[in-house]
């Protein structure tokens, strides 16, 4: 059955982009990190998302603060996007300091109908490639949505009951979310404007980043991997994490040799969910 945006499926674009050594040092530092990755080393899981973001001005920014409907991706007018989870290969090394291209397709759009109301959801496929190899694969699911009814009260969280091997805590403040946004170009006034995010998109706070949970889960990883490479990662975003409420990584290890892996919200809640292979 066809669909009002089935002209956006197959579109392309690519980006260029040194992986810039000094955008490297302040993900490094963003993360409390001792040690930077140097010119030559492997770019770590996840911090690929530093680079290739577009680069809108200002003028052609939407409310939200992400760049206007239309464009690369389908102008759906549902108010609420999110990055909802992905499904990413590693394949080769992408080296600090190298020239890289990130080549973006959309392979689906696609509408659901949830608990409360019309759902868009938008697939890309994003490979980086360096020196002619593909490096990474990426399918990304983006998710519009209507917005909730004023004064709707909130899901009462229901306890997650994964029983960890490995537990980190994070205690994520406006500093940390105010460094990802710059360091990743976005502009989402959810993660910087207390008030847009309480009075205009129904959060009781600053919401923490997705993609900077599933960075710190692909870490913790790597952290009990006994020195294996991440081969492949895939998350899920279940309920947002919030600025200055605690939350926690844990993980453990499967029958097959994967990983399981989450973020616990602080009232116990699965607040992503993702699984980690490993070479």
């Amino acid at each position: 059955m066809s669909n009002a945006y089935d002209e956006w499926v197959g579109r392309e674009e690519a980006h260029t982009q040194r992986i810039d050594a000094s955008v490297v040092r302040a993900m490094a530092a963003t993360l409390d990190l001792e040690r930077a990755p140097a010119a030559g080393d492997p770019l770590p899981p996840g911090w690929q998302w530093l680079f290739f973001n577009p680069a809108a001005r200002r003028s052609g920014l939407g409310e939200d603060g992400h760049p206007r409907r239309g464009g690369f991706l389908p102008p759906i007018e549902l108010p609420r996007r999110m990055w909802a989870g992905s499904r990413i290969r590693y394949l080769v090394d992408v080296p600090v300091q190298s020239e890289a291209t990130r080549r973006s397709r959309i392979v689906k759009v696609e509408n659901k109908v949830g608990k409360r109301g019309s759902l868009w959801f938008v697939t890309v496929e994003h490979t980086t490639q360096c020196e002619g190899a593909d490096c990474i694969i990426e399918e990304q699911d983006i998710v519009y949505r209507e917005a909730p009814p004023a004064g709707a009260p909130a899901a009462a969280p229901e306890p997650y009951d994964g029983q960890a091997r490995w537990s980190q805590e994070v205690r994520p403040d406006t500093t940390l979310l105010f460094r990802y946004s710059a360091l990743t170009f976005n502009g989402h006034r959810i993660h910087y404007d207390q008030a847009y995010a309480r009075d205009e998109e129904g959060y009781p706070d600053l919401v923490v980043h997705g993609p900077l949970t599933a960075t710190l889960l692909q870490q913790l990883a790597l952290q009990h991997g006994e020195g294996r490479r991440l081969a492949s990662f895939e998350f899920r975003g279940v309920s947002p994490l919030f600025v200055s409420r605690a939350f926690r990584i844990e993980g453990h290890a499967k029958d097959d040799g994967s990983l399981a892996l989450w973020a616990r919200g602080p009232d116990g809640e699965l607040a992503m969910s993702a699984t980690a292979v490993l070479r």
